[in-house]
């Protein structure tokens, strides 16, 4: 299961996981993608992070086609540019729903066919911006990122008894629309989208034995603060 499958780092991951012969669950709000292969192996389902029922029939509906989920891909997410004293409240529900509750229901819901699948993963698109704050004008971003990075090690502890691992990818600027939104940095200089999809896939394949809780990934040097 992918959240927000539909472009971006999503998408490139979901390529790569039907290139290499995964059966894959994309969600997300549009659910035409022109540009991706149709087939048996893969399915797009009605996704929002703001709507819990869309989350509960998401599952259901992999479940029903599939039979099995044996790895959640927690990618959907917003960037909301602002401090923490300008944001509205507003503003502050729809990040924190959007970045932080809807990957605990998801991982929660999910919980159980992890469990069930005896070597069960969840990857957590998270951001150099959940470890550091690296400006003001992106401090409520950040700090919905830190929560979910949180959320990332909370989720890992819990599973190391049931054969659960749960690893955040943890970006700088990837060639995508949100980032181009937000920076003037030339998208051919950024990390892109493929590969990020290449260390999503790179932990899936990893056994239970090496479990790897962090990825930072910057597309430059990272400044030592």
């Amino acid at each position: 299961m992918i959240s927000g499958g539909n472009r971006g780092i999503g998408l490139a991951t979901a390529r790569q996981l039907l290139a290499e012969g995964w059966y894959v669950s994309i969600g997300c709000r549009q659910t035409e993608i022109s540009d991706l292969s149709k087939g048996e192996s893969v399915s797009v389902f009605y996704y929002n992070a703001q709507d819990p029922e869309s989350e509960k029939q998401w599952f259901s509906d992999t479940i029903s086609k599939f039979g099995r989920v044996d790895a959640l891909i927690i990618n959907a997410g917003i960037m909301t540019p602002g401090t923490v004293i300008d944001a509205t409240d507003d503003e502050y529900q729809q990040i924190v729903e959007i970045n932080v509750t809807s990957p605990w229901r998801l991982s929660k819901l999910v919980w159980p066919a992890l469990k069930k699948s005896g070597n069960g993963k969840i990857v957590i698109m998270s951001s150099l911006s959940g470890k550091r704050v690296a400006s003001a004008g992106s401090g409520l971003y950040s700090m919905s990122k830190f929560a979910l990075t949180g959320l990332t090690h909370a989720l890992r502890l819990t599973g190391a008894e049931e054969r659960i691992r749960v690893t955040a990818i943890c970006p700088s600027y990837v060639a995508t629309d949100m980032a181009k939104s937000i920076t003037d940095l030339s998208p051919e200089k950024m990390t892109q989208p493929e590969s990020i999809a290449t260390l999503i896939l790179t932990v899936l394949k990893l056994p239970f034995e090496a479990g790897v809780a962090e990825i930072p990934v910057h597309w430059n040097v990272e400044p030592m603060y």
